[in-house]
């Protein structure tokens, strides 16, 4: 079961007390789902197709707690598809009230979402990636949509795929946020457990990374060191040295992989991993003077 299905199932147990959020869920997904048709059955009879068992018991359990009218299910065998089943829920009686349902307060704001994505809404799984989104027919619906859920102080955005409008949100916080808002709680968890490895691994892969730059960057620094070390020693030889570059010129000679600090500490008197850099770049400038002054002698 893909992680979209696993919050739709969870979603199509949850129903809500009021009357008014029942109205607003089931508007959304009459509003959302794009296979509602009226008069399928006669005067006054509306057909909602769906392939998501789901959302076809949370609408017939919608209607059935909210107005007294009768319904009929059909389960339809599919062929063209590795024998996936449809669901028709056909409802006979006024669904004015549900279809001009004005979506005000915040339960309710927080129940019509919950059906859009009921009826047209996806989420990718969250170990490839964070993606939410609901397909809308028309760029009025995704705009409102989209104010829906700023009411919750999340952005989501609005884009045209083919001939249909996308309100999405790509970001983790405020995927888990929108779970949240749609009481999903078993998936916000599970949602929730998977970011946090995700984020645990990449912080250790940041650190291994940063780790392996500031060893590369000190073996580099070790091994220019030591050339420019042997080429004062082959040159002019360390005795042409003061005492102090001399010392730390053998020790580093002696102690290739060592760090500054470690060298340091083997001096007598000890020195400070400041000092030991400034001893080790005077002895860089020496190097390539001697560089340099070679190289003007041959011209």
């Amino acid at each position: 079961m893909s992680f979209s299905s696993e919050i739709k199932e969870e979603l199509s147990r949850q129903i809500p007390a009021a009357r008014h959020c029942r109205l607003a869920e089931a508007a959304a997904i009459l509003n959302f789902c794009s296979h509602v048709k009226e008069g399928v059955q006669g005067p006054g009879s509306v057909n909602m197709h769906t392939e998501n068992l789901a959302v076809a018991r949370k609408y017939f359990t919608l209607l059935r707690k909210t107005f007294n009218i009768d319904m009929n299910v059909s389960v339809r065998q599919n062929q063209s598809f590795r024998g996936s089943r449809s669901y028709d829920v056909t409802s006979y009686g006024d669904l004015s009230a549900v279809k001009h349902t004005l979506v005000q307060n915040l339960c309710c704001k927080r129940a019509f979402i919950r059906g859009a994505f009921l009826a047209s809404g996806s989420m990718s799984d969250p170990e490839k990636g964070y993606h939410f989104e609901i397909v809308c027919d028309t760029e009025p619906e995704a705009e409102y949509l989209r104010t829906l859920i700023g009411s919750f102080d999340m952005e989501a955005r609005v884009t045209q795929r083919k001939n249909h409008y996308i309100t999405y949100m790509k970001e983790g916080s405020q995927i888990a946020d929108m779970l949240s808002v749609m009481e999903a709680h078993v998936a916000l968890m599970n949602f929730e457990n998977v970011r946090i490895l995700k984020e645990m691994r990449n912080s250790v892969n940041r650190q291994v990374n940063c780790e392996t730059a500031n060893l590369n960057k000190t073996v580099s620094a070790a091994v220019k060191q030591i050339e420019d070390i042997r080429y004062i020693e082959r040159t002019i030889g360390f005795e042409q040295l003061p005492e102090n570059l001399a010392e730390i010129a053998e020790l580093r000679l002696e102690q290739p992989g060592t760090t500054l600090k470690e060298l340091g500490e083997m001096l007598n008197p000890p020195v400070g991993k400041s000092g030991v850099n400034h001893r080790l770049r005077k002895l860089s400038m020496i190097a390539e003077e001697l560089r340099d002054n070679k190289e003007e002698k041959l011209l």
